[in-house]
């Protein structure tokens, strides 16, 4: 896994504690803040997974192509 990947699962952890403590005080306003960052560094999180598989299936793809010469 990237290290950009592993970093926004990270925040994406951290914001959805801090979204649940924020709730559970009674500030609804700051806990919906939250919750749309979980939804951000979620998204980013599989961009970046997904982007890392996709170069690594080219890097595959191309080892595998016979050269022409």
């Amino acid at each position: 896994m990237p290290r950009l990947a592993l970093y926004t699962l990270a925040v994406c952890v951290l914001a959805v504690a801090a979204a649940v403590v924020s709730f559970a005080r009674g500030s609804v306003l700051i806990g919906i803040v939250w919750v749309l960052l979980v939804g951000l560094s979620s998204n980013m999180t599989w961009y970046y997974v997904r982007r890392d598989r996709a170069a690594a299936a080219a890097a595959r793809e191309a080892r595998e192509q016979p050269s022409v010469s």
